[in-house]
Parts: structure tokens; C-alpha cells; sequence
């Protein structure tokens, strides 16, 4: 009499590509640990390098020290500024306690910077689509004086914006959001404001449009999304709305492997996984063989963009001590 084995159920698991990390995270990351293989332990990060608790607790076990104000860092000890970027007083009054300070700053996120500053320098007004205190709205709005930065959330916000000269505006926004609610804003922007000036180019992140893209490309074939992402992770969360907006009306953020709802998955055929740009490919592989443990499963990569771009870390990381 020969034994019965269980036999597990079948799964088809769809692997959106691009996902995980993006240039920008990949740069903050490298900067922090170049920085503790330069100067040594401790050295400060004003507020979290990326939103990533993984991320975050491996470079703590390696000397990093998270902090949210300058006014935590010690004088003598360098401090990283996240990849988010800071107001533009940060580094100034870092520069002013002669502190070493080096900047993380995603430079796609810089460029809207450097894009406000310049429409600053001629006159006109800002209009920034974001989301209220999230460290990359804060920072961006910090590079100009208070008043010259206005901010919008909705649609709705449109209408209620009180404006200096209706001739003289800009708009930019924050780089992590939905590409389709975006221009949603900006076209209610255009059609109240018909001289505003829009981007050169699009402000919200290569990144961020590739990640929503493949979850589109995945959606249709799916029962269930898991986005692998932290809670304060703006590209994650929204990487949770297209997916709902796509079709997959399960679609859930996780954190790690540990927060999957199998109850919720019983019975499913087809599961999508997607990683915000903060979140390491480890986490992807910790989930895959969670779902290996419980289903017979079948992986299939839905790749929509080959990401190639690579950002060089600050000058003075490259430089001997």
C-alpha cells in the first residue's frame, strides 16, 4: 500500500518587470555605505535614505543613524541628506556648523529643483502637484520662498488656488506619483490657467512610469497584486491604485513575505508581484517562495521596459580621505 502525498494547487505568479529598485534608491543606498566605509561609524542620515524598513534596519546594523532633524546630527560626524531631498536651508545651515554633509538627493528629484529655481529666477509663480508632507513635496517646496510654491493634491484643489498673476505661473510635480491622476491634474491646471508653463520634460520619475506600466501590462491576467513596498512609500502605494484601476481589485501593499493574507488568496489561479522603487529584490524572492511552499507555481515575467540608467555618487565619496 503506497503512502498519498498531498499534492499542492496549481498558481500561475506573473513577475512585473521593471520593478525593485530604481537608479535613484540604488545611488542613495550606495552613498550611505560609501560614506561608513570613508569616515566610519556613526555616520548620520537625516531622515529615512529611502522608505524601506529592510533597507533601512540593514544600513543601521552597519552604522548609519537616522535622524529627522539636522539639529539631532552631531557637528563633528557627517550627515547624508535621503534621497527625497531636503529644503534648501538644510544644507545651508549645515554649511554654517561646518558639518561634512553629503547629498543624496535622487537627481531626477534635483532636476525639478533646479526647474523651480529657474522659473523663480524669472518671475513666475509655482504650482506644485504633490502630496502634502511627503519628505520629496517638502523638500521641493523648500528650495523657494515660503508663498512661492503652491501646492495641489486633486483635481478639486484646482479650483481653489489663489494665484499672484494668472500670466506668470509654472507647474511641476512630485516624481512619484500616478501618471494617470497626474495629468489629470495638470490638464484642470491648463484649462484654468491657459498661460501656465508645463514641464520640458516629465517631472514624475522613469522609474515610477515603468513600475505603473508593468502593472498595467499585468493586471488583465490576474486574481490578486502584491506590491512589495513600505507605507510611506508614495511610488508603492500608488503602484496599489493602478493596479485597482487596471482591473485587479485585489490589490494589496506588503511589506515583507510575513504579510501576505493567504485566507484572502484562497481559491486564486493568477497572482501579480510588483516592488516599489525602494524595495530590494530580496524581498521579491522572500515572497516567490512563499507562494512556492503553498502552490504548485508557475512564473512568468511580464516585462514591459529595460532600465539601463545609473547615477554617479557625489564627488567628494570618490575622493581619497
Amino acid at each position: 500500500m503506497t503512502a498519498q502525498t498531498d499534492t499542492l494547487p496549481p498558481l500561475k505568479l506573473f513577475l512585473a518587470a521593471p520593478r525593485g529598485f530604481c537608479a535613484g534608491v540604488d545611488r542613495a543606498i550606495k552613498i550611505v555605505e560609501m560614506a561608513l566605509e570613508k569616515w566610519g561609524a556613526p555616520v548620520y542620515v537625516r531622515h529615512e535614505i529611502v522608505h524601506n524598513k529592510f533597507v533601512v534596519d540593514a544600513l543601521r546594523d552597519k552604522g548609519a543613524v537616522f535622524v529627522e532633524e539636522l539639529d539631532d546630527c552631531p557637528p563633528d560626524r557627517p550627515v547624508v541628506f535621503s534621497a527625497h531631498g531636503v529644503p534648501k536651508a538644510v544644507p545651508a545651515e549645515a554649511a554654517r556648523r561646518e558639518m561634512i554633509a553629503v547629498d543624496a538627493t535622487c537627481p531626477l528629484v534635483t532636476k525639478v529643483h533646479n526647474e523651480a529655481a529657474r522659473h523663480f529666477e524669472n518671475g513666475v509663480q509655482l504650482i506644485m502637484i504633490g502630496h502634502a508632507g511627503h519628505p520629496e513635496t517638502v523638500g521641493t517646496m523648500g528650495q523657494l520662498p515660503e508663498g512661492e510654491v503652491l501646492l495641489v493634491e486633486t483635481v478639486a484643489d484646482v479650483a481653489d488656488l489663489q494665484v499672484r498673476d494668472e500670466a506668470r505661473l509654472a507647474f511641476i510635480t512630485q516624481t512619484t506619483l500616478s501618471v494617470d491622476d497626474t495629468a489629470e491634474i495638470a490638464a484642470a491646471l491648463m484649462q484654468r490657467f491657459p498661460a501656465i508653463l508645463a514641464p520640458a520634460h516629465e517631472d514624475i520619475c522613469y522609474a515610477t512610469t515603468n513600475r505603473q506600466m508593468a502593472v498595467k501590462a499585468v493586471a488583465p491576467r490576474i486574481d490578486a497584486l502584491l506590491v512589495i513596498g513600505a507605507p510611506n512609500s508614495s511610488n508603492s502605494k500608488r503602484l496599489v491604485e493602478v493596479g485597482k484601476a487596471a482591473g485587479c481589485s485585489y490589490s494589496q501593499l506588503i511589506q515583507r513575505a510575513t504579510d501576505i493574507d493567504w485566507r484572502a488568496l484562497a481559491g486564486i489561479k493568477a497572482v501579480g508581484i510588483t516592488a516599489g522603487a525602494s524595495a530590494p529584490e530580496v524581498l521579491v524572492n522572500e515572497v516567490i517562495d512563499a507562494f512556492r511552499a503553498r502552490f504548485e507555481t508557475t512564473v512568468e515575467l511580464v516585462e514591459t521596459a529595460v532600465e539601463t540608467v545609473e547615477f554617479k555618487v557625489p564627488r567628494l565619496l570618490r575622493e581619497p580621505a
